[in-house]
């Protein structure tokens, strides 16, 4: 073929110092190739889930042996072609990304529902599946694709529909889902090209759900609000050390928000997906999170997640939020085929058990803990020690990184394990009735409604007996996180009168979604709005005294007030640092007087 290229005409001639380039650029992506430890072999009865090569609704992956992932483009038409084809599905646009891509969820219900009214006038559970959030994790996609065919026109898997509902988002990520090449995943077997971890503005979808900074996951929330799903699934490829298991998921648990649903996920769910995923041939497992990725014999993080992350959010909003981490180093055939079976058992399990998962729902949502954990740590007590399916390793040291690294060795074994479960509560708060914002923090007034939180306007103006929060030991982190620059700090209560202007809000936290809302308004909780740094205008000075008034004005206040004397005094004694610094006193001397801004690191937020 080379020599045939050099003479079709003249111009090729040109090519000839690409060809000769040729063996350097192969040489070049072997060099890229990633070194991944040695694949365990697998195969198992779910490979009976793939359809033959010449039938009609073979999957864009299936036709490529389930090695490579379609392009956001050859899945809408695919999926438009089906959705033509399938009385039972419709397909909705959920909004546009920034790039201008539509955001897609596919409707699969027995009566063809359209609308989140028609849904629920059937009657049946409904779960929302959602895959792509991290577009480089797509395994959910294409087994999505395959478990709709079979719902519909292949009919397989008819039966489905007669006990539940789906609700199918095929990509969240649309954009970085474009933003596809074979180096978006380096500690990921397959597919052949991958998205990336982040959206166009480089944002992590995943962090996002507290703050709702993006579309993505503002069209998210609001396709909760509206089809209120009765079960979240979120579709992931996890990172990490090497291990057996093949599909992994969790939830927060028992200790969590949401008791009574992590119960029913414990007794009805987890044990028919470790059922139907072990008949199937794969190795479910909990979620893994090695204490220490250079020795994984130091144990596994059972993590009780923030609300940042979607099953922290289900636990707060009390909505049943499952996260599934397949294993990157299993090939991706397999991670898609366990996918299928884990989403399958899901809706067959949600079907059965509707009713007994309603009354936890309720339950949950109708409680009121006067307690409300903010944070959560390990209880000091010796961690729970598990059976754990592993890979052997050797530990040697790098001449590269200068420390030890870990070899994986592609052996199974078997291990015992600390469980280290973050379920004891931390930083904690008493309830208060209610919340009060003023007008001006319109933004964060938007976003609370943005998640379906109730609340009542003030139409008038109203004054209130409330609690702020003096801060202090203010603490900005010295980088951007997610778009912002995160702050922590001290807050100490003030009894105050208040006077909340025409356009207030109160948010009362006796409601369903009164645990999210004090987790994202109060400012010791790690997904708080403050400290996302969406009330850093409250920590600037803005009002400031000159040299000849404080002067004389303090000299004064030294003459009338012995105790302020001694304490100057003191101050100077004690802090050298204080004593050199002649701005410092005068300033010392401003924040004693009425001309000082009361309200400077003033939380503006107040509880009822």
């Amino acid at each position: 073929m080379l020599h045939r290229s050099f003479g079709l005409a003249p111009r090729s001639l040109l090519l000839l110092p690409m060809l000769l380039l040729l063996p350097t650029v192969t040489w070049m992506q072997d060099q890229w190739l990633a070194p991944l430890p040695p694949v365990l072999p697998w195969s198992g009865a779910s490979e009976a889930l793939i359809v033959s090569r010449d039938d009609p609704w073979i999957t864009p992956s299936e036709r490529d042996g389930l090695t490579t992932t379609p392009t956001y483009e050859e899945t809408v038409n695919w999926l438009t072609r089906l959705v033509a084809a399938a009385p039972q599905l419709q397909m909705v646009s959920l909004g546009t990304s920034a790039e201008g891509r539509d955001i897609w969820m596919v409707i699969a219900s027995a009566e063809g529902a359209s609308t989140p009214a028609g849904l629920r006038a059937n009657g049946k559970p409904t779960l929302l599946a959602q895959a792509g959030i991290h577009a480089g994790e797509i395994d959910g996609k294409d087994a999505g694709l395959m478990l709709l065919r079979d719902m519909t026109v292949r009919g397989t898997k008819l039966d489905l529909l007669d006990g539940a509902n789906l609700l199918f988002v095929p990509i969240l990520s649309v954009d970085g889902h474009e933003r596809s090449s074979p180096y978006g995943r380096i500690n990921q077997r397959g597919p052949v090209q991958a998205g990336w971890r982040t959206n166009s503005r480089n944002l992590n979808l995943n962090r996002d759900y507290a703050k709702l900074d993006t579309r993505e996951l503002r069209a998210i929330i609001r396709t909760i609000n509206q089809w209120v799903p009765d079960l979240y699934l979120d579709l992931h490829v996890t990172d990490g050390i090497d291990y057996q298991y093949d599909i992994t998921f969790g939830y927060n648990g028992r200790h969590g928000l949401s008791p009574n649903i992590a119960r029913w996920l414990d007794e009805h769910l987890t044990p028919a997906l470790y059922r139907d995923l072990a008949a199937q041939g794969h190795i479910p497992g909990p979620l893994i999170i090695a204490a220490d990725d250079l020795d994984p014999a130091r144990g596994v993080i059972d993590w009780t997640a923030s609300p940042r992350f979607s099953t922290g959010y289900g636990d707060a909003r009390h909505l049943p939020t499952v996260l599934v981490e397949n294993h990157s180093l299993k090939p991706y055939r397999q991670r898609v085929l366990g996918t299928y079976v884990l989403m399958e058992s899901v809706l067959r399990t949600l079907a059965e058990h509707a009713e007994s998962l309603g009354r936890a729902v309720t339950t949950d949502r109708a409680q009121a803990r006067q307690i409300v954990p903010l944070t959560w740590k390990s209880p000091p007590a010796n961690p729970e020690l598990q059976d754990f399916l592993a890979v052997r390793w050797r530990k040697r040291p790098s001449d590269i990184s200068g420390r030890d690294r870990l070899t994986w060795l592609g052996r199974p074994f078997t291990l015992r394990l600390p469980f280290l479960r973050t379920t004891e509560p931390d930083v904690t708060i008493v309830r208060p009735k209610a919340y009060w914002i003023p007008p001006a923090w319109s933004e964060v007034i938007d976003r609370l409604a943005l998640h379906g939180i109730f609340m009542e306007r003030m139409s008038e103006p109203r004054t209130v007996s409330v609690e702020l929060s003096r801060l202090t030991d203010i603490q900005l982190e010295a980088a951007p996180f997610e778009g912002h620059i995160r702050v922590t700090a001290t807050a100490t209560p003030e009894r105050r009168e208040e006077l909340y202007p025409s356009g207030s809000v109160r948010i009362p936290t006796d409601q369903p979604l009164g645990d999210l809302a004090i987790l994202l308004l109060e400012p010791g909780s790690p997904d708080s709005f403050f400290q996302w740094g969406f009330f850093l205008e409250i920590l600037q000075p803005t009002e400031y005294v000159e040299g000849y008034v404080m002067e004389p004005l303090a000299q004064r206040m030294l003459d009338r007030d012995p105790d302020l004397k001694r304490t100057f005094q003191a101050r100077l004694k004690a802090d050298p640092a204080f004593a050199a610094d002649p701005q410092a006193r005068l300033q010392w001397f401003y924040e004693r007087t009425p001309y000082f801004d009361d309200r400077w690191r003033l939380y503006p937020v107040g509880r009822e």
